[in-house]
């Protein structure tokens, strides 16, 4: 009957290690090849891209994530890279120094100073403030900003992609300045773009007034959800959820965006692990995008690892987008491929391929790459 003792063994021995095994396919990944991804990705940008460029959106949200790879990994390569595209921009966005001349409509002149893509730039002069605080790193963030709040408007973010650009710089400079008036324009301004683009039956964001429904609709009549535009909102209400006050008053209206969009976000998955570039409307641009998808998975880890998101629901979804970021997106060289171009909208026709990278899409996902580090390394 030795054999029965044997199984005996061989039984608690399988039950003691699924005990403690671990639960979900993405707790299996190995946190130092997820280091090492990041470093592959970044320097490969960093080796084939000066840091001297201008401190418009794309650019910008490029460094927001090169911050966070700086963050997990203490590259000092990664940091003197931001440092150097800082300084060539003079600590600025737009450079206009007539306030009578701002404008926060679309433009690209240095006469935009209140237009959110120039704004952009202040979240990462405010991050590296916090490494060495000279008042100049934040000056002109300061000087701006305030200069805004101290308007009568409240329409300026008008777009889905405003609202990652800028309410981010909103509870950055709050926690430098505790001055609590940022977060007064911030729910002000939130409000606003909120009652604009925000649907109330699909829990997804429209990118601006343009493409309200019915008035526009996808190529097979459906509602028209940007993939990009809401990965932005996504991410930004998390970056903003991070920096708020407990205690603020109106943190509960953030929070019920956040995981009313993350819900809707999830339901959406392509079972690739992808997002298509129509969210709802898979036939309209069909095929993989990556910088929409890893916002997405940015987000979603994020709300996960903050105890917003319920790990049973949404780990799954993160190992999908995560499998495709790094089987399919990434490729040998480290070079991020499927990022849609700059644009606003999913384009029927428009190709995609491994060969499309865009700095923003690298950023993006160097945001979800340090953010998995950080689930993987509690």
């Amino acid at each position: 009957m030795n054999w029965i003792k044997h199984i005996g063994i061989a039984l608690i021995i399988l039950y003691l290690t699924g005990c403690t095994s671990k639960k979900y396919a993405i707790d299996a990944i190995d946190k130092q090849d997820v280091l090492a991804s990041i470093r592959s990705v970044n320097t490969y940008w960093q080796q084939n891209n000066k840091p001297q460029n201008w401190a418009f959106w794309d650019e910008a949200a490029y460094h927001t994530g090169n911050m966070s790879a700086y963050e997990v990994t203490k590259d000092s390569a990664f940091l003197e890279y931001s440092l150097i595209w800082a300084k060539s921009n003079d600590w600025k966005g737009a450079k206009s120094d007539k306030k009578e001349d701002w404008k926060y409509s679309y433009g690209e002149s240095d006469d935009y100073v209140l237009f959110g893509d120039w704004q952009i730039c202040f979240q990462t002069y405010i991050d590296l403030y916090h490494l060495d605080k000279d008042e100049q790193r934040i000056h002109r963030a300061m000087e701006v900003m305030k200069y805004q709040m101290s308007t009568p408007a409240d329409d300026y973010w008008w777009w889905a992609d405003g609202l990652y650009m800028v309410m981010p710089v909103m509870t950055k400079l709050y926690q430098v300045t505790n001055n609590s008036l940022y977060l007064e324009k911030l729910y002000t301004y939130f409000r606003y773009a909120d009652s604009l683009m925000f649907d109330q039956e699909a829990h997804l964001y429209y990118r601006d007034g343009k493409y309200l429904y019915p008035k526009h609709k996808s190529a097979n009549g459906k509602r028209d959800f940007w993939a990009r535009g809401d990965g932005w909102v996504l991410a930004g209400l998390a970056k903003v959820l991070a920096d708020l006050p407990k205690e603020y008053e109106h943190r509960p209206f953030f929070e019920q965006r956040f995981t009313q969009l993350a819900a809707a976000v999830a339901a959406v998955q392509q079972p690739e692990g992808y997002w298509t570039r129509s969210l709802l409307d898979p036939e309209h641009a069909p095929g993989p995008e990556t910088s929409g998808t890893a916002f997405f998975t940015y987000g979603l880890l994020w709300g996960v690892n903050n105890g917003y998101l319920n790990a049973a629901d949404y780990l799954p979804v993160i190992d999908r987008s995560w499998r495709y970021l790094q089987d399919v997106a990434v490729q040998a060289d480290g070079s991020v491929g499927y990022v849609q171009p700059i644009g606003e909208k999913a384009i029927p026709g428009q190709v995609v391929d491994q060969n499309s990278t865009t700095n923003f899409g690298v950023g993006a996902y160097l945001l979800a790459a340090t953010e998995l580090y950080k689930y993987l390394d509690k």
